[in-house]
């Protein structure tokens, strides 16, 4: 595809995130019609069940209808497995992240969750093609649960997956680390570094987080690198509208 596009994602989004999101969301809103992922977590951290917030499923219902896409971001975001019991495990989701879900989850238990994430999409009339996983976190037995899924892609920091076979289509992740004024400094290095090596590249997408709304350095910087991009002739497009466009183009003979 010789198009240069980009993705504005969503991720972590729930009742308690949106206080978060709003202003930025607002503040998109009025550079025009730019599409975005919402990555939805069905209950985030076991305490805010969608089907408890009518009001915050009909603003999501108003953005379906705006031309944004929902995404099931999980069920629960949140590691509640068994302690880790080996180094790397304890590493993992102790100090890369407590948030890795399906990380710990064997096969079945993880197709459970795709399934009440299914469900719950179903009941509120939510089109559902795609899953990421907290933290983007996947193991063996989520992948063969995601295989079964019926869904149509997953992604990672650096690809889209598109299932069943977990085809890989390049598309590097914009994504900060905002606790910290050292973290938020890195984190803008990084972009900086990032934006110039992928100036070119058909594809990139901005994952933002709740956490990077709450400091006025990288909430400014997100609204700013998506008016540069925008700028440089990037077309806005959600994730499953990408996808969409991506398998319909012709393919030459292998």
């Amino acid at each position: 595809m010789v198009e240069r596009t980009l993705m504005l994602v969503l991720h972590d989004v729930a009742p308690e995130t949106w206080r978060d999101y709003q202003p930025l969301v607002e503040a998109v809103d009025a550079l025009g019609h730019i599409p975005m992922s919402w990555l939805v977590v069905p209950d985030f951290h076991h305490r805010n069940p969608l089907d408890k917030f009518p009001g915050f499923c009909r603003m999501l219902d108003q953005r379906i209808a705006c031309g944004d896409e929902l995404v099931l971001h999980g069920y629960f975001h949140c590691d509640d497995g068994p302690g880790p019991r080996t180094l790397p495990d304890w590493f993992m989701r102790r100090i890369y992240t407590h948030e890795g879900e399906f990380y710990v989850l064997n096969e079945t238990a993880a197709l459970e969750r795709l399934e009440l994430g299914k469900a719950l999409f179903q009941r509120h009339d939510w089109p559902l093609q795609g899953f990421v996983a907290p933290a983007w976190l996947l193991n063996e037995g989520a992948r063969q649960a995601l295989i079964k899924s019926g869904l149509s892609y997953t992604s990672d920091p650096h690809h889209l997956h598109l299932l069943p076979k977990f085809t890989a289509i390049k598309a590097p992740s914009f994504v900060w680390s905002a606790r910290s004024n050292w973290r938020r400094g890195l984190s803008w290095l990084l972009s900086e570094n990032l934006a110039w090596r992928c100036r070119q590249m058909p594809l990139v997408r901005l994952g933002l987080h709740p956490v990077d709304m709450r400091h006025d350095f990288s909430r400014t910087y997100w609204l700013e690198l998506l008016q540069r991009l925008l700028a440089d002739g990037r077309r806005p497009m959600t994730k499953s509208a990408w996808l969409r466009q991506y398998l319909e183009q012709p393919r030459s003979a292998a």
